[in-house]
């Protein structure tokens, strides 16, 4: 008998394994629901990427001149992670930009997501006021948040 021969032993499980989980499908999203509301990390990694390809710049060039892997640079641009202010400061001087720079990019782009957002709730809302929602009577006043700012919603 060898001595890997003699190393090796019958494993015997106290437990059975658990059986794998079944995998949830995915909920469809009704017709006319509202998009998910934009992550802050989507958002960033947007900017980042936009700002880089306009200069012309590669991943590598931008991940050697802000001494971030190229890895998680990647991850960053793509949203995957959650990068930290030093991360996102190295990043914009790399890229010739601000860390206010990088943000008030990133804040312009979540304001004119969320103005869309509330045009398509006021859309939503007027179609199922017009559709009878109302019971037929008039003009239908409505109280609440129709834009960033809030505001009021008037339909006929």
């Amino acid at each position: 008998m060898s001595i890997r021969a003699t190393n090796q032993a019958d494993v015997i499980p106290l437990r059975p394994l658990p059986a794998p989980a079944p995998t949830p499908t995915p909920t469809p999203i009704p017709t006319g629901t509202l998009p998910r509301e934009p992550l802050w990390r989507d958002l960033v990694g947007e900017v980042l990427r936009r700002e880089r390809r306009a200069q012309g710049r590669t991943l590598k060039d931008v991940s050697e001149a802000s001494r971030i892997s190229m890895a998680y640079l990647s991850e960053v641009e793509r949203g995957r992670k959650e990068a930290s202010s030093e991360v996102l400061a190295a990043a914009a001087q790399a890229l010739g930009l601000s860390l206010a720079d990088i943000l008030a990019l990133a804040g312009e782009r979540l304001v004119s997501l969320a103005a869309a957002r509330s045009r398509s709730r006021s859309r939503s809302l007027s179609r199922s006021v017009g559709s009878g929602a109302a019971g037929g009577h008039g003009s239908v006043r409505t109280a609440g948040p129709a834009g960033p700012m809030g505001g009021l919603l008037l339909a006929a």
